[in-house]
């Protein structure tokens, strides 16, 4: 039924509630000077969005309230452009109660935190509650209590830790850590045992305690008001680690001053005063802001590195006086009489926003001047991109008074709000294309005040004494899109041509279920005026919670997708006769650039909109490039390949030439038309989602540049920098965008297991463009350019091999899981395979240094100990054993020396690895033992030396030495003597046999051609064979008694009648006389006395061993 509403109420109504731009300029606050400007106005009425004289009359989805007690809330004065309305549900007890108990000068403190969490401090108590925009949802709410302290306990001391997803409420997975000024720590692991918790103390000597922050997982950060900051991470039993944030170049220290330089890496200084501190959520980034500098770090679950440290006030202080005093004809003079002071210090997604206050004595009236400063952040280093707001708050300047803050409750918006103890200034931050009305909101209710203030929901929401939470709402609700994309979504969705005015039920379900894709534009249009219920209410009846199959889901979703970022810009005149009727979106600007931000602010805002209505965590699959992929990574391919589409339209006006035969290429392949009244470039640039056609395009015009130009020349290595530095920067952006927006694109937990995901930044074609690349620098333009130039190919060449490599880790990843076990294993050795190839290169040119960069990042061991082998630097290698100890580095090692021969190094491990080593060496016995006795374990390297002995069948010479050796080492250890004597006949009993192997007639082993050091174990069958064999021509007595004596050896196992071989000998001994020598001679014994045989059966009798012989002999044949 509401999606019939919808339908019939788009057939009606046509237009667009949008205001056109206007608003303040970023220089001047007036037009006729500063001194001019009358003070103490409550509000400024400027054309601008938010005000209802400006906005435009006729509207295709009326403007509907936002689900909130919608009466104005007394607490605020009239105003022209906001209204002030009570925010979510009624307070909950235990802080209405705390409220009435507080005096009227008690300090009472509250935090508001953009996780929906709120919490007061009053005295030593602390009431933590949860909050949100329904007024019927009830609060979840717990007091606890806090440390005692010397000092008044404050909000900012305190923290909240939520692993659930925003919406969700789980007091199992909310902790919470406070601390106090001087330094005591309290934790609480769960909210649901409010008396189980840990303490500790942090001693920051003698500084006082200013703010504490929730950073990574659940981990804190502490800070001093001396700029002084501790990490307090609870482990698995809530017992707290602390650890200080790093003041130098943390995991950059190994790399050289250059590549250092490079990133912005500056060191920061000491004991400065802390004006404010930011964690950066998206980024997992810390920012610490002071009275003169900025600076961050880069956070993860156990390590920080400290990437910038910046001299803000340098920069900014010039920025701030020009804007606001530039235009005096004494400017030069008035300079030298300016104080800034830096305040606080939020974030929205054009960079860090500062709210700085400046003011000159000599000035009469002598004004404060708030202003909002806009830095684009870099990344490793501020961009020189600076935006200065100065608002039109301008109170007279007191001292002692300069304690105003800042809300930016919307990361994509450019809205702000400045606070003070009883008063509220709406403003913007002035990087956005129009300026929000800027009006003062003071509390009207005697002796109220504002307590605490922070965001929900996106809107600006302030917490005053006697009223509660209070929110900021524009007068309208205002699209959050540009214009001209609202007016040709407005129009896409009511060009619906339903014919007549009456509306059937059925048949608007039977439309629905026809084009869900077209209804689903209409919610997001609601969504984006801030109609949140209606557009909930929509999104329930086309795709309901419990539907069996969201296969509709996902296409309507990829398909506004895609047309968000294939828009045609219908409001741009060349483009009037070439917009197909299909086309559902429209751009106001005529600059391809602002069309390609446009689309991305848009595309921002509907993956917002799937969050907020519960569709994101129902996408399933969608097929792309001939395969499916996970509909919420396609989602983030449209966003990253806007990104890229951005940086190659910079460089189109950089570089036209290059980058416009390139696109000429692209559009030949696709066939693609060009009408007369646009260029190559507005077309290529409007379709975003094939933009990644432009890197082969590259590639094969900058093959025919070499193929046309001399190898050696400028040209043709500029050509090459060129097309390194567009797919670089291209590819860099679409990495940035995928992984500092990895956890909006985040599903907690999938419903099933996801497909491989391949990125686009990895697709095939992508891949050999690089590789064609890496043969082009490598083999055509390095050995040809100068040194200077060489380094910058060089480096560059580095930066396109990480993007491949990144590429080929986020594909691992997304097979990780058990189920893709043997695709894993094959595609890992395909990475493998694909790294060594590329990276061995940089180490014959001696690019050592860039070499160890990718081969860290990406694990690549073998590199990393070929460098360490070559540089012959241990201590880095010892270093890398710690480091990557989870990858098991040190058996990478310890393998790759036994490969390589190498094990003289192997066995001389420092002691810190003597326990890895062992461990490693328990694989490889033939080794073990040396670092046994290395270890002075000479019993266990004793019986590892046996083993090897016992088990050695392939060479007698080192069965007998790995004998020998046993018995040295069991002579030489501490056993004791009965168990030595034990062993040392089991040994000698295993040498006496061996020793018939040994003493094998010399002329034997020449006619067999055996060599004693080469040949094999022989069993005692064996050497029987051998000693009675015809080839062992002197055999004599001692060579058939040995044979004999070998029968003792042989075991049951062999299957050997001993017996027959007993016979056999004696047989063969009789076979070597010439018996008919003693015929005729009268004493027949006496003429045999000289025969083997009979010298063998002395000596049988002579050991008592004759009778056995002679009663087999006796029983056999007679």
């Amino acid at each position: 039924v509401v999606a019939a509403w919808v339908l019939t109420m788009l057939h009606s109504v046509p237009g667009s509630p949008h205001a056109p731009s206007g608003g303040s300029s970023r220089r001047s606050l007036r037009p006729g000077g500063r001194r001019n400007q009358a003070l103490g106005v409550s509000s400024v009425s400027s054309p601008s969005l938010f005000s209802p004289a400006s906005r435009r009359n006729s509207g295709v989805l009326s403007a509907r309230g936002t689900p909130t007690r919608v009466l104005h809330h007394p607490s605020g004065s009239e105003t022209v452009n906001y209204d002030v309305k009570a925010f979510g549900a009624s307070l909950p007890v235990k802080v209405i109660e705390a409220l009435r108990m507080a005096d009227a000068d008690d300090f009472v403190s509250i935090q508001l935190d953009e996780s929906g969490w709120a919490w007061l401090v009053f005295r030593d108590r602390l009431i933590i509650w949860k909050i949100s925009q329904s007024v019927a949802k009830l609060s979840v709410c717990k007091e606890l209590q806090l440390p005692p302290s010397d000092y008044l306990q404050s909000s900012s001391l305190v923290a909240i830790s939520c692993l659930t997803l925003p919406g969700e409420t789980s007091l199992q997975s909310v902790s919470v850590m406070v601390a106090t000024c001087e330094g005591s720590v309290r934790y609480w692991p769960t909210l649901t045992h409010e008396s189980s918790f840990t303490e500790t103390f942090v001693d920051f000597g003698g500084a006082l305690c200013s703010f504490l922050t929730t950073v990574k997982g659940v981990s804190f950060i502490l800070s001093s008001s001396r700029s002084q900051f501790m990490r307090l991470t609870p482990d698995s039993t809530a017992k707290i680690q602390q650890h200080g944030l790093p003041q130098g170049q943390g995991m950059f220290s190994g790399i050289g001053r250059k590549v250092s330089s490079l990133l912005g890496i500056l060191s920061p200084s000491n004991d400065a005063a802390l004006s404010s501190i930011l964690w950066d959520r998206r980024n997992s980034r810390f920012y610490a802001m002071t009275s003169s500098n900025l600076h961050k770090w880069e956070i993860d679950d156990s390590m920080e590195r400290l990437i910038l440290s910046w001299d803000m006030n340098r920069v900014l202080r010039e920025n701030i006086m020009d804007a606001i005093w530039g235009s005096e004809s004494n400017y030069e003079e008035i300079k030298r009489g300016v104080n800034v002071q830096y305040l606080d210090l939020q974030q929205n997604c054009d960079g860090v926003v500062i709210l700085a206050a400046a003011w000159h004595l000599s000035d009469r009236p002598c004004l404060t001047y708030y202003t909002l400063i806009t830095v684009e952040d870099g990344g490793y280093q501020m961009s020189d991109s600076i935006t200065v707001e100065v608002t039109q708050y301008n109170p007279p300047f007191q001292p002692e008074e300069l304690i105003c803050k800042v809300v930016v409750p919307d990361f994509s918006s450019h809205a702000a709000c400045l606070y003070t103890e009883d008063e509220i200034f709406a403003c913007s931050t002035g990087t956005g294309r129009i300026s929000l009305p800027q009006e003062r909101i003071t509390l009207s209710a005697q002796g109220d005040r504002i307590l605490g203030a922070g965001s929900c929901a996106g809107l600006p929401i302030f917490f005053t004494r006697k009223n509660g939470l209070l929110a900021i709402y524009p007068r309208e609700n205002i699209s959050s899109l540009p214009e001209d994309l609202e007016d040709s979504l407005a129009s896409s969705v009511a060009e619906s041509n339903y014919e007549g005015t009456e509306f059937d039920v059925t048949s608007g379900m039977d439309i629905i279920s026809q084009d869900k894709t077209k209804l689903l534009k209409t919610t997001f249009l609601q969504y984006c005026r801030n109609d949140l219920d209606n557009a909930q209410a929509i999104i329930n009846e086309l795709f309901p919670p419990d539907a069996d199959s969201d296969a509709e889901l996902d296409r309507a979703v990829t398909q506004i997708s895609v047309n968000l970022v294939d828009d045609y810009p219908s409001s741009d005149p060349r483009w009037a006769e070439s917009v197909p009727e299909a086309a559902t979106f429209t751009h106001s600007s005529l600059i391809l650039l602002r069309q390609l931000e446009n689309k991305t602010k848009a595309h921002s805002l509907f993956i917002d909109f799937l969050r907020q209505v519960g569709l994101f965590a129902r996408l399933h699959n969608f097929p792309v490039r001939g395969q499916p992929m996970a509909t919420r990574l396609l989602l983030c391919e449209h966003a990253e390949k806007l990104s890229a589409a951005i940086v190659l339209k910079n460089f189109h006006s950089r570089l036209p030439d290059v980058v416009n035969a390139a696109i000429q290429i692209a559009l030949n392949r696709r066939q693609s038309d060009i009408p007369p009244s646009l260029t190559p470039a507005d077309v290529f640039f409007r379709e975003v989602s094939q933009i990644d056609t432009i890197f082969e395009c590259l590639l094969e015009e900058e093959e025919q540049c070499l193929k046309e130009t001399p190898v050696d020349s400028v040209d043709c290595a500029e050509m090459v920098i060129n097309m390194n530095n567009i797919i670089k920067d291209m590819l860099q952006a679409a990495v940035h965008e995928r992984q500092s927006k990895a956890s909006l694109y985040k599903i907690r937990e999938p419903r099933e297991p996801e497909p491989e995901y391949i990125p686009w930044t990895a697709s095939g074609a992508l891949r050999s463009t690089i590789i064609r690349q890496h043969e082009i620098i490598l083999k055509v333009v390095y050995p040809q350019v100068s040194s200077n130039l060489r380094c910058t190919v060089i480096e560059q060449l580095v930066a396109l091999l990480d993007c491949f490599l990144d590429g080929y880790v986020s594909q691992l990843q997304s097979v990780s899981s058990p189920e893709y076990q043997e695709r894993y294993s094959s595609l890992e050795m395909e990475y493998i395979q694909r790294r060594s190839e590329l990276l061995l290169p940089l180490l014959s040119l001696g690019q050592h240094q860039l070499a160890t960069f990718l081969a860290e990042k990406y694990f690549d061991f073998d590199i990393l100990i070929q460098i360490c082998e070559l540089t012959d630097n241990q201590t880095r290698l010892q270093r890398y054993i710690t480091q990557f100890a989870d990858q098991n580095f040190s058996d990478f090692l310890f393998r790759w020396y036994l490969e390589k021969g190498k094990r003289g190094k192997l066995l001389s491990q420092p002691i810190a690895q003597q326990g890895q080593l062992a461990n490693f060496l328990q694989a490889h016995e033939h080794l073990s033992w040396l670092h046994d006795i290395n270890s002075h374990d000479l019993e266990k390297a004793h019986r590892t030396l046996q083993k090897l002995a016992n088990t050695e069948t392939r060479y007698f010479a080192r069965k007998k030495t790995l004998l020998g050796l046993s018995k040295l080492a069991v002579l030489a250890s501490d056993i004791s003597d009965v168990i030595l004597n034990e062993k040392i006949e089991e040994m000698a009993e295993q040498e006496h046999f061996l020793l018939h192997q040994e003493t094998l007639p010399e002329q034997l082993l020449a006619e067999r051609e055996l060599n004693l050091n080469e040949m094999p174990v022989l069993s005692a069958a064996q050497l029987i064979e051998l000693y009675i064999c015809d080839e062992n021509r002197r055999a004599n007595e001692y060579d058939f008694k040995k044979a004999l004596d070998l029968l003792e050896y042989i075991d049951e196992d062999e299957q050997v009648d001993i017996n027959d071989l007993k016979l056999k000998i004696l047989c063969k001994a009789l076979q070597r006389d010439n018996w008919s020598s003693s015929e005729g001679k009268d004493d027949p014994i006496d003429a045999s006395k000289d025969s083997i045989f009979v010298k063998i059966l002395q000596k049988l009798l002579k050991e008592g061993k004759l009778f056995c012989c002679m009663e087999y002999v006796k029983k056999k044949y007679l």
